[in-house]
């Protein structure tokens, strides 16, 4: 169902092997929420869309006590929260405060209600799409939130071929229905597993530390890596030789998802994207000593 992304639909599949969360940030229309709720169909996973608006408060994501007048006792109600795939949709329309619901439970897979601890379905996964930031009604995410996700990208429009067909009619129109799982939660557990056993050489390690270094030491750069972003850097480099049929990670695993991982993360001091300085410095950090 969703077509001419094989790229974005790597990246998406290596974030969830790599136990991360995703943020999809582009235009309304291109495919984000198809592309959560197919991967949730085709994981053999749970799925519940979260629709972020201005109104909405942190009870309507992470639910809370409710009182019942037969029995005079409050019982908790989950919230959406609870599904292995969550789709926080044009989550930077809410208010901070609501945006703020998502921070226990991308970090410690857990959700605090009425003071007890609630853990979340495993595997879990958070894939919110934000819309453009010169775009109304939109609230900037704080750096806090921006660094519990994984990854970042954007869908893009699709190839003119691919966008013929769909003009045509020609392109599939199967039903979420009609996915068939190919895949079982418990088996995906153990590849998340299998991906941090992924081989790690001293070399590779020296060059990853290079990397977060130089996001650090850059003149341009207001805020780089942090020691998650770095972890979150490593596990999906072991994700992406997973993918590739390999059992160590290799200098090529690192270039394909350094931007990705580290794009939405790095600020910039005199308002540059932080993508062209992710690439900038990709570029000039040597692979050797």
């Amino acid at each position: 169902m969703v077509r001419g992304k094989p790229r974005q639909l790597r990246l998406a599949l290596a974030t969830v092997l790599a136990r991360g969360h995703l943020l999809i940030e582009d235009v309304p229309g291109v495919g984000k929420t198809t592309l959560s709720h197919t991967l949730a169909r085709v994981l053999g996973l749970s799925y519940r869309r979260i629709q972020f608006t201005s109104d909405l408060v942190p009870a309507d994501v992470l639910g809370g006590a409710v009182y019942s007048p037969e029995s005079r006792t409050f019982s908790i109600v989950k919230g959406p929260i609870f599904a292995q795939v969550v789709l926080a949709d044009e989550l930077n329309r809410a208010s901070p405060k609501a945006q703020s619901a998502l921070l226990e439970a991308m970090e410690e897979e857990q959700v605090s209600l009425e003071g007890e601890t609630h853990p979340l379905p495993q595997p879990f996964l958070v894939m919110a799409t934000q819309n453009p930031m010169d775009m109304a009604g939109t609230h900037a995410l704080p750096e806090s939130q921006l660094d519990r996700f994984l990854v970042s990208m954007s869908m893009g429009y699709p190839d003119a071929d691919i966008e013929r067909e769909l003009l045509a009619g020609q392109a599939s129109r199967l039903s979420y229905a009609d996915i068939r799982p190919m895949l079982s939660a418990e088996y995906l557990l153990d590849l998340q597993d299998q991906v941090r056993r992924i081989h790690l050489s001293a070399p590779l390690l020296d060059y990853l530390q290079r990397l977060i270094l130089a996001t650090r030491e850059h003149p341009d750069i207001r805020l780089g890596l942090s020691p998650r972003a770095a972890l979150g850097l490593t596990r999906m480099a072991q994700a992406w030789a997973l993918l590739a049929g390999r059992d160590y990670v290799q200098p090529d695993d690192v270039q394909e998802v350094f931007v990705s991982v580290a794009q939405h993360r790095l600020q910039a001091r005199q308002g540059n994207a932080g993508t062209l300085i992710a690439e900038q410095t990709l570029a000039e950090t040597p692979i050797g000593a």
